[in-house]
This record gives structure tokens, C-alpha cells and sequence, in this order.
């Protein structure tokens, strides 16, 4: 394939595309109309259209093939605004401090002056990572909170950057719950990942067949309940508020799993014992006196 691009900045050389790098390029743009940054879809849609009309013939089949069988489940989620991604993504590259409006998740408005450092899309949201120079703290700032984004062009030295994917993850994930976890999982991260997505949780692969799992909720019996429906070996390692509340419940489901030993069950138990009993003296009287 070849294409040519013209730009503020002279014509490019025509781009060459192999196979299977034009059909990665359809399914970025099919991907890339779904992300969460408002306007983006129709521009996405736009762009693939042209590069269709481009297509090999022998490609053509293949791309109708994934348009046709493939589809994205809705998002319930904010969009942000591409240009304020644009300029938040400036910033972090020259290393130039922003000063922009933010409302938290209580609504209420404020002005930030910051460090950015990352960009981090968590498949839900957009997040900016950055240094909060009022606080003096790292921050994960939601990026369709964001609004009048302002480079102020004054450089600065990244201190003590963090690692960005990380930092939001554990923001998401735990940061805002009153209750903290970390769970030994006996099985692989792979594994796990199937039931814990990156909102929900962290994961550390420890080995082959082990991994760490940390995580936040408001209820130390959700996340008990949550690993309990699970088919998989777990061990609590923290808090000891957590363990207690496997063990209760644990015990609580093993007599629940012994109807024996239920006050109403062993009730009618006996009831059934002595209805038995009379029957079968009933039945030897009748025999003895006929």
C-alpha cells in the first residue's frame, strides 16, 4: 500500500504497509472510535474509510470479514476532551508545569498547578499522573474532569517520578476504599486475571503458580465473598479483620452445608424418627392381635 501525507511541515514519503500492518491499522481505528475522547469516533470512522478505498483487493475480504463478526460492548463512561489530552500530553513530554481546573468526585471545583508526568488509560477512563505542587503529592486526576488547560511553558526536573500504570491502578483500585487487602493467590496471574480486571485489583506474578492480589473495598465482606465464589486457593495475608471474616463465613457456609445439624432439621428428624416408630409398633401390634 502506499499513501501520502502532507502536514504543516512539508509532504512525508508515501507510508508502505504490509499485509498484515493494514489490517492492524483497520482494527486501531475500529478500536480507537470506542476509547473514551469525545469527537474521536467520527474522525476514527473517517480516516478508515479512506484507508478502505485504498485497500488491496485481496484485503478487502478479510477487513469486511472482522467489520462484520466483530462488535464492542457499550461504555458507560465520560469522555474526554481530545485537545486537553493533546495539551496534557505536550506538557508531560516537554516537561512544562499545567495549571488547569479540576472537580473531584464530590463536585467540587478547584484550580491545579502541576508537574505531569504520564498519561494512563485504564479502558474505562482517561487519567493524568502528576505532582500537585500545592500538595506537594502525587495525584491520578481523572482527564474528563479536566477543562482550561494551561501551559504555563515553565520547565521542570521530574522528582521522584512514579511509575505511572502502577500509581493509577493502586489510585482505582484501593487508594479510595476504607478497607485494603492482599491475598496470595495459589494459581497464576494469568489465571487470575480472568476474574480480577484492572479496576478491580493489582496483580503481582510471584511464580509460575502464585501471585499477589491487592485490593480496596468499602466491606471486608464483599471482597471475603468475592474470593469465596472463586474456584481457586487463596490465602489472606492482611488485614487480620479480613481473615476473621473468611473464617466466620466459612463456617458459617460449612454448617450450612450439614443439614443434620440445623435446630428445625434435626426437629423434624426426630419428628420423622418417632412417626417411623409408631408405625412399626403399630404394625407389630397389628400383627400379634389379628
Amino acid at each position: 500500500m502506499r499513501s501520502r501525507f502532507t502536514g504543516a511541515g512539508g509532504t512525508l514519503p508515501p507510508l508502505l504497509l504490509d499485509d498484515e500492518e493494514a489490517t492492524a491499522v483497520v482494527i486501531a481505528l475500529r478500536t480507537v472510535a470506542g476509547s473514551g475522547v469525545t469527537g474521536i469516533a467520527q474522525t476514527a470512522l473517517s480516516a478508515l474509510a479512506k484507508l478502505e478505498q485504498v485497500l488491496p483487493s485481496r484485503l478487502r475480504p478479510r477487513i469486511a470479514a472482522l467489520q462484520q463478526a466483530t462488535l464492542a460492548l457499550p461504555r458507560i463512561a465520560a469522555s474526554a476532551d481530545p485537545e486537553a489530552l493533546a495539551a496534557l500530553a505536550t506538557a508531560c513530554r516537554h516537561q512544562h508545569r499545567v495549571r488547569f481546573g479540576y472537580t473531584d468526585h464530590h463536585a467540587r471545583p478547584s484550580t491545579r498547578h502541576v508537574e505531569p508526568h504520564r498519561l494512563v488509560h485504564s479502558g474505562r477512563y482517561w487519567y493524568l499522573v502528576a505532582r500537585d505542587l500545592k500538595r506537594e503529592a502525587w495525584r491520578a486526576f481523572r482527564v474528563d474532569r479536566i477543562d482550561q488547560v494551561h501551559d504555563t511553558a515553565a520547565r521542570f526536573t521530574p522528582r521522584d517520578p512514579q511509575h505511572a500504570a502502577a500509581f493509577v491502578a493502586d489510585a482505582v483500585t484501593t487508594a479510595p476504599y476504607r478497607h485494603h487487602a492482599r491475598i496470595l493467590l495459589h494459581t497464576s496471574a494469568e489465571q487470575v486475571a480472568q476474574h480480577f480486571p484492572p479496576t478491580s485489583g493489582t496483580l503481582e506474578a510471584l511464580g509460575p503458580e502464585t501471585c499477589m492480589l491487592t485490593t480496596g473495598a468499602d466491606s471486608l465482606d464483599a471482597i471475603a465473598m468475592h474470593l469465596g465464589i472463586l474456584d481457586l486457593e487463596f490465602t489472606v495475608l492482611e488485614p487480620t479483620e479480613l481473615r476473621n471474616r473468611v473464617q466466620a463465613i466459612g463456617d458459617r457456609l460449612h454448617r450450612a452445608a450439614q443439614p443434620s445439624n440445623h435446630p428445625s432439621e434435626q426437629h423434624a428428624t426426630e419428628q420423622a424418627r418417632n412417626a417411623l416408630h409408631n408405625l412399626l409398633h403399630e404394625d407389630t401390634t397389628t400383627r400379634s392381635h389379628p
